[in-house]
């Protein structure tokens, strides 16, 4: 199983579409066994769910994300963990242990130029993980 986390500096990247590299994680008997930084290469919203997919990615943890991306991931069959902050690799090692506090509609549907908001800080609900696919 491969986990994707919107990635910058070691932490979580806040916009799915504007992130510049994910970090990629393979998991075997849920633990990670390796893991890698791979650059989108500008790939923008639409394209970047294709770009997970051609990885095998089945999980993604991300800060904001969008209506439309979220379709895209739900068609590819990539399971979504939006809302997300912190310590990228401490995400996945919560999602592997059932505890990833995350929000259900993390969406960033407006556009912004200001630094400092963080799409995933919407006060959306929050969900506790527990026996979700990204688990086996």
């Amino acid at each position: 199983m491969k986990i994707a986390v919107t990635y910058e500096n070691g932490m979580v990247f806040g916009h799915f579409g504007h992130t510049e590299q994910f970090k990629v994680y393979e998991v075997e008997d849920g633990k990670v066994v390796s893991s890698q930084v791979c650059p989108t290469n500008g790939s923008g919203h639409g394209a970047l769910a294709g770009f997970l997919a051609q990885y095998g990615v089945d999980c993604l943890i991300c800060g904001g994300i969008g209506p439309g991306a979220q379709m895209a991931l739900a068609q590819a069959g990539i399971k979504l963990y939006a809302g997300c902050t912190g310590d990228a690799d401490e995400r996945v090692a919560e999602l592997l242990g059932g505890t990833l506090t995350y929000a259900g509609a993390a969406t960033c549907d407006h556009h912004h130029d200001g630094e400092g908001h963080t799409c995933g800080d919407h006060g959306c609900g929050e969900h506790h993980c527990g026996s979700h696919d990204c688990h086996n």
